[in-house]
């Protein structure tokens, strides 16, 4: 029988303090054993955040950092192919091809770990209802209302 702990309800109390405490921690940090680039720093912090803290196991750490690299990667490899162009003589760039593979493994790696869109927001037809519901309130928003709150700019 597993014996691990029961999670909360995501409604309950207790999921919002839970949530509001591993908000104000920031980003988990990688163990010590795993090697984030700085250049990949920015990716590892919106991997780990697009998951709640404590569904975090080292394994998946792991993952994360490697996939944070990949998105590194990926941004070099683009910066290479808009110096250098997409054909490289009468040859396809051979970075084109990496980039593919790059993409490709992460895309599959954001899978994994569940920090894909559908995992994090949702199905696309729940995306677009939310989307329309959002146009909805913008169009029948009066700018001079203060009753309705705005984020400060």
């Amino acid at each position: 029988m597993k014996s691990t702990p029961r999670r909360h309800r995501s409604d309950s109390a207790k999921a919002a303090v839970t949530a509001a405490q591993a908000a104000s921690m920031g980003p988990l940090e990688p163990p010590a054993f795993v090697r984030v680039r700085d250049r990949d720093r920015p990716a590892w912090d919106a991997i780990v955040t697009a998951r709640a803290r404590d569904t975090w196991t080292e394994a998946d750490l792991m993952l994360a950092a490697q996939l944070a690299r990949a998105y590194g990667d990926i941004a070099e490899l683009e910066a290479y192919i808009d110096e250098n162009g997409m054909i490289l003589g009468d040859q396809i760039n051979p970075a084109c091809t990496l980039l593919d593979k790059v993409s490709r493994r992460a895309l599959a790696m954001a899978r994994q770990l569940k920090v894909d869109t559908i995992s994090v927001v949702g199905k696309s037809q729940d995306i677009h209802k939310g989307a329309a519901l959002e146009r909805g309130a913008r169009q029948g928003i009066d700018d001079d209302d203060d009753l309705i709150p705005r984020a400060l700019q």
